[in-house]
């Protein structure tokens, strides 16, 4: 199928959808200039000493690592980064009521900013953070200003335990609650929309096979293939941030 006739294809099952599950991950907000892990201008693949930060128990037992990751997220681009149109248009999107739920593995809250509602965060959310010991939360923007302040490793206002983002790290299971509603989302829908993916971590990337044995029909955008393109009704590779918009663009 070429480019053109996959659009076309997509945008036509898209229109004709009512109940839409969307999953996006990191080429999602690559277009808002938040890089992605494990591409070729990765975090980690520039840095392998990165992955330190991410790993529970380095940091939990080494303060060190803990500076380090506070101090990482004083520079992060996800607190200054804007949503893109392809976040703006899957908000629009949600608004007709017909994109049910969002599924994604991206912590940097762009989805949220951009108006959507209805978001299921796998991965936790580097915009809240979480105190490990009494489980305290609160807006990470809190704990910045601390470490712009001058503290190198601000702990629990409440008891004095170590304080983290809400972002799932190394070591850790993912969310159960979390898991059975991106689940329920997948197993539920018409059309599985992917946006960004590369499809190649689970339990992520088993949403796709659980919705097409559910009925749906899957539609993948993304720049490079993916294990499940053959499997689905529409492959499309433009760029997210202007092809999502066209696509998703309401019937005139």
């Amino acid at each position: 199928m070429d480019e053109q006739t996959a659009f076309e294809t997509a945008r036509r099952m898209l229109r004709q959808a009512e109940h839409i599950t969307v999953l996006t991950g990191a080429g999602m907000s690559t277009a808002s200039g938040i890089p992605d892990f494990r591409g070729p201008q990765g975090v980690w693949t520039l840095d392998p000493e990165a992955e330190r930060v991410s790993t529970l128990s380095y940091y939990l037992r080494d303060p060190a690592v803990r500076k380090a990751a506070w101090q990482r997220r004083t520079w992060s681009p996800v607190f200054s980064a804007e949503p893109n149109d392809a976040h703006r248009a899957l908000a629009d999107l949600e608004r007709s009521g017909r994109l049910r739920a969002l599924v994604t593995s991206n912590t940097d809250g762009l989805h949220q900013l951009a108006g959507s509602v209805n978001v299921i965060e796998l991965h936790g959310s580097a915009r809240q953070w979480r105190c490990q010991s009494c489980r305290r939360t609160g807006p990470m923007e809190e704990m910045l200003a601390r470490v712009t302040a001058g503290e190198d490793d601000p702990d629990c206002p409440t008891c004095g335990g170590i304080v983290r983002a809400t972002t799932i790290l190394f070591e850790e299971n993912l969310d159960g609650e979390v898991i059975d509603a991106a689940v329920a989302a997948a197993s539920s829908c018409d059309v599985l929309l992917t946006i960004g993916t590369s499809l190649g971590v689970y339990p992520a990337a088993g949403l796709v096979p659980l919705a097409i044995r559910e009925g749906a029909r899957a539609i993948i955008v993304n720049a490079e293939e993916t294990p499940y393109d053959q499997y689905a009704w529409a492959v499309l590779r433009d760029r997210i941030e202007t092809v999502l918009p066209r696509l998703l663009a309401p019937s005139t």
